[in-house]
């Protein structure tokens, strides 16, 4: 009887292990939908190993995400830094296959938790060949228009999923104080109030957050929108001279009520995921900072998504950099980030890690909030179900619909500072029947200049062969009269000008790209040849003068000689745009997002402080009404 029973026992052992085998057939809680997602989330974390877990904290290059890589350490994120391709002018379905084929990797492990792939698609998804490159954020914060912000990130949204990817690293909701930072495009404004409104991109990029949601809580709508990401948390904007990655000096008041009050908004709208800013406040880097981090963000604020570092973000944390890692590593989990974007050294990370960890260095308890808050993120965005690209998103990337938008941006986004040498004599609109026109500058006729950095590349490009879209030049050409003659010259000698008998002149100057540090400025002069454009064109006929800029430049010394000035900012690949409210086709109505400076040593000089001489103020620029003989 009791062998019997034996046998009984060991058939009922071999069916179940057969099951187990055969295909899957055993029920794992986390895998099913149809479970309350914290249910998901606990029944994971409890069959996860230390390895699977410090693997889902560590986000990598794209180049190193090998599938080896991936299946050996359990990677949980793969990302592409700027200008990070898997082929110079990739198509969709290069895009798709790679990330497709890590996704794979990710999901052969033991217990199939799929990777997240992050991007940077800070003017939509920038990085790729053909993809719209909407107008930088100094632009859509000079058009005043929430709404538009939001369709701007639902259509973003679509261009990303369109390459399989689905989280961005964005928005920057920096409130940048002072234009000498490299980073003040990225910025909507210096007034925190008009940033906090254009937090709506959030809902755009993630979908709208039910009513009835738990403030908070991360919400991704779907298959046609991605994980969101405000950043750089917190006061990036707000450092001393505008130097990138530099100490923040502001009382705890200031820096609740200037550069705080996007979070306020971005937690409450949803969105998923918070970059640490590589800056420090008050000398304390904010890669290292528990209160900011876990006490306010997490604790007070009831942020649940998770908090990733930036690039190479805890390295940061000593100067030198990487000068005594395993004191990064515990001071920036022990503040309260989540995921560690590392991205190539992660093999010396892991191993760190997991030491400080078995050492009771780092408390389990720590690593498990981390976890949790990556896992129910890539619950909400449906990893789980869906980890792979949707092929029927593939006609999205560029899609005419998409460029009208961006279109419609440049349009709203323009300021016009001067309209005529007096009230009574506007220039604008231009006519577009005239005899010949001189279309002059060096930003005139060069795409990669008009979209400025985190296009194609980190720090942008020049040309117009990097991708496509509609230069200044083009737009003009395809606007006015057939009758009327285009001449080009970048730098045009003032005899050729004089003698030349053009009706009027479209003068295009500015900027060159740039990201990040190489992007500070403590001078923000017109870069050469075109002060001397200027005075060359604007000396001899009726100009109008297009900065093309990503923060206000000197202007004060050329003022009086031009006849028009437009504040154009990095209107994106759709130039249409701006020959559309040149030539009266719409009006003009942008306000401008930051204070015009007459000189950089008034700088830093912000709309609220008690000596504000601007040489055009917050919130300034004119009209006009669309012409209707065009």
């Amino acid at each position: 009887m009791r062998m019997e029973g034996l046998q009984k026992l060991l058939l009922v052992l071999l069916i179940l292990g057969c099951r187990g085998t055969l295909g899957g057939a055993e029920y794992l809680k986390y895998k099913d939908p149809k479970q309350p997602l914290n249910a998901r989330i606990n029944d994971l974390l409890k069959r996860m190993t230390l390895a699977e877990k410090i693997g889902q904290m560590s986000q990598i290059e794209r180049e190193n995400a090998t599938a080896d890589v991936l299946k050996t350490y359990f990677i949980g994120s793969v990302l592409s830094g700027g200008g990070s391709v898997p082929a110079p002018q990739a198509s969709i379905e290069t895009w798709v296959n790679m990330v497709n084929g890590m996704q794979k990797a990710a999901l052969s492990t033991r217990l199939g938790i799929p990777i997240i792939y992050g991007i940077d698609a800070v003017h939509g998804h920038s990085n790729v060949y053909k993809a719209t490159v909407f107008p930088h954020n100094v632009g859509l914060g000079a058009t005043r228009d929430p709404a538009l912000v939001k369709k701007i990130g639902a259509a973003t949204a679509l261009e990303v999923r369109a390459t399989g990817i689905p989280y961005v690293f964005a928005p920057c909701v920096a409130v940048c104080r002072d234009p000498r930072w490299g980073r003040c495009y990225e910025s909507y404004s210096e007034d925190p109030k008009l940033v906090k409104e254009m937090t709506e991109i959030i809902p755009g990029l993630q979908g709208d957050i039910p009513a009835n949601s738990r403030k908070g809580v991360p919400f991704v709508a779907g298959k046609r929108n991605v994980a969101a990401c405000a950043k750089h948390y917190v006061g990036d904007g707000g450092t001393y001279k505008g130097i990138n990655e530099n100490n923040t000096i502001i009382s705890q008041h200031g820096l609740l009520s200037i550069h705080m009050p996007p979070y306020y908004s971005a937690v409450i709208k949803g969105v998923s995921t918070v970059m640490v800013s590589f800056s420090s406040w008050n000398g304390v880097k904010m890669h290292a900072n528990h209160y900011l981090v876990t006490d306010f963000l997490k604790n007070k604020l009831h942020f649940r998504g998770f908090v990733i570092s930036d690039w190479q973000g805890i390295d940061r944390i000593t100067s030198p950099p990487h000068a005594n890692y395993s004191y990064s590593i515990q001071a920036g989990i022990h503040a309260g980030i989540d995921m560690v974007m590392i991205p190539f050294a992660y093999t010396e990370f892991i191993k760190d890690l997991t030491y400080q960890v078995q050492n009771n260095v780092i408390p389990m308890s720590r690593i498990n909030d981390a976890v949790r808050r990556i896992l129910r993120v890539k619950f909400t965005v449906g990893l789980f179900e869906n980890p792979y690209a949707d092929p029927s998103l593939a006609d999205q990337l560029g899609k005419k619909e998409h460029r009208d938008l961006a279109r419609e941006a440049v349009r709203k986004s323009l300021v016009l500072l001067k309209n005529g040498k007096s009230a009574n004599d506007p220039m604008l609109p231009l006519p577009k029947k005239a005899k010949k026109i001189l279309v002059a500058g060096s930003h005139a006729d060069n795409l990669g200049y008009q979209c400025g950095g985190w296009t194609i590349t980190w720090q942008g490009l020049s040309g117009n062969n990097n991708t496509i879209g509609t230069t200044v030049l083009d737009a003009v050409k395809s606007t006015v009269d057939p009758s009327t003659e285009v001449i080009f010259s970048e730098n045009p000698d003032p005899e050729f000008v004089k003698q030349s008998m053009f009706s009027y002149a479209i003068v295009v100057v500015g900027e060159h790209p740039y990201a990040e540090t190489d992007g500070d400025n403590l001078n923000l002069t017109i870069p050469y040849p075109g002060p001397s454009v200027i005075q060359n064109v604007c000396s001899c006929i009726k100009c109008v003068v297009i900065i093309i800029s990503g923060r206000p430049i000197v202007i004060e010394p050329y003022i009086g000689m031009i006849d028009s000035l437009v504040a154009a900012w990095l209107p994106g690949t759709e130039g249409q745009g701006v020959a559309d409210v040149l030539f009266g086709d719409y009006g003009f109505s942008g306000k401008l997002s930051r204070t015009w400076f007459k000189s950089v040593e008034q700088l830093p000089m912000n709309f609220d402080d008690p000596h504000y001489d601007p040489l055009f103020p917050y919130g300034f620029g004119l009209t006009t009404m669309p012409s209707k003989a065009n």
